[in-house]
């Protein structure tokens, strides 16, 4: 553990600087990602607020009592298949003594959930069943008679289905998901979720930064071919190829994509500006990674797309991918990946997935230094509270813009951000 990082993200800005310094997206105070008290209050107006938070694939859960465990926010929560093919979604915590009611991943829980410490159980709606002698021994000890199990669930999550991908919401204002990502994103998320879906692996990354500053690299179309060298290399994206960026008209979502096509008068750009992203001595032992097809009939090579506050969907050539962020204090975060392709994948395009999965992820040719930037921003900054960072690229609002040499998607976070944080 890096205990001088440790320290600077945990060390908050003077309290009198918890303010946003001019009223301005472009401008975004250190101190959003350090302050123990913001932290807290993202907590409840962002993960426990009305929002829509990514819980697991309908595919991990095909039959009546197959569950998963997962986290919104700081609550751990149970989805289970019902009985009549509901997908419900609870707390993970016995309303005896708190303990997780399931500490496993996943798995299979025929009619009910039953919590080890106690043996209080719960049916597949999450509601109080079964209490271990509850009426004692011989007449002694027990509950007394007027004690009421349903006062006591798991407080209950509302969910939704989006293409195979399951949300779930603490807050009955959260609007369908529809609305919530409005049309052009939606119709982004349609285009990669367009049939059934089946789980190709996952895996956990813990992050030393702030959940936002992961949030901000992925909305950040401009860094994509600066910072990663696979990616302008080997042609993958690079801003001087087509695409652009589409921003909900809330701001909170995003969709950006990189089309492939000849770069023209531009193709030297990087190399005339001696940009260290570029390197034609960089080659593969085995081309066979980059041997993509376009399946979505749209030369769309790489679509990364966001659900605000927390959730990726990604498509790099045929590598397909849920990310989950999931915050973990003021200066840690998880990172969970669930690599996916489609039920009805011949075993030819099976294995194009499996190589190209080497491109994306901790260790991915393209995005391993994703993992350590978010670490540099966070040390970066760890005397800078009272500062901002400039976010200025494309210019000060956040619009959708036909070029991914802009940080619009950026800002609209930002934008999305203070409105449901009240700054």
């Amino acid at each position: 553990m890096d205990v001088r990082h440790d320290e600077a993200a945990a060390r908050p800005a003077a309290a009198a600087d918890l303010r946003w310094p001019e009223d301005s997206i472009a401008r975004v105070p250190y101190w959003v990602y350090q302050d123990e008290a913001n932290y807290r209050r993202e907590l409840e107006r962002l993960f426990e607020g009305p929002t829509w938070h990514f819980v697991c694939l309908e595919a991990d859960i095909p039959d009546k009592g197959d569950y998963r465990t997962n986290t919104v926010g700081a609550m751990p929560v149970i989805v289970v298949r019902a009985a009549d093919g509901a997908i419900n979604c609870f707390e993970n915590r016995c309303a005896h003594r708190g303990a997780l009611i399931a500490f496993d991943e996943g798995g299979n829980v025929g009619h009910q959930f039953k919590c080890v410490y106690h043996a209080w159980s719960y049916d597949l709606a999450g509601n109080l069943r079964g209490i271990a002698f509850e009426r004692g021994i011989n007449g002694q000890g027990g509950l007394p008679k007027d004690f009421c199990r349903e006062s006591f669930n798991p407080r209950k999550l509302r969910t939704t289905n989006l293409g195979g991908l399951v949300f779930a919401t603490l807050s009955p204002d959260t609007p369908p998901i529809e609305d919530y990502l409005g049309p052009e994103i939606l119709g982004r998320a349609r285009r990669v979720l367009n049939r059934p879906i089946r789980v190709m692996g996952r895996f956990v990354q813990p992050l030393p930064n702030n959940w936002k500053l992961y949030v901000e690299n992925v909305k950040d179309t401009y860094h994509a071919s600066l910072l990663h060298l696979f990616f302008t290399t080997f042609r993958i994206s690079r801003l001087t190829q087509g695409g652009g960026v589409l921003v909900s008209p809330d701001g909170g979502h995003h969709a950006s994509y990189t089309i492939g096509m000849p770069e023209g008068a531009n193709e030297s750009a990087y190399r005339d500006q001696g940009i260290r992203s570029e390197d034609r001595d960089y080659r593969l032992a085995d081309p066979s990674m980059l041997d993509a097809v376009d399946e979505f009939g749209d030369r769309i090579q790489l679509q990364m797309l966001s659900v605000f506050p927390a959730c990726i969907l990604q498509q790099v050539h045929n590598c397909l991918a849920v990310r989950q962020i999931v915050p973990k204090g003021p200066g840690r975060m998880e990172l969970h990946w669930t690599y996916f392709g489609y039920a009805d994948d011949p075993p030819e395009m099976n294995r194009r997935r499996l190589r190209q999965q080497n491109l994306v992820g901790p260790a991915g040719f393209v995005s391993m230094e994703d993992g350590c930037i978010g670490g540099f921003v966070q040390r970066g900054i760890g005397a800078a509270g009272g500062e901002v960072s400039v976010v200025e690229m494309g210019g000060r609002t956040a619009e959708s813009q036909p070029t991914r040499a802009t940080e619009a998607s950026v800002r609209g976070f930002w934008q999305a951000y203070r409105r449901y944080m009240g700054y």
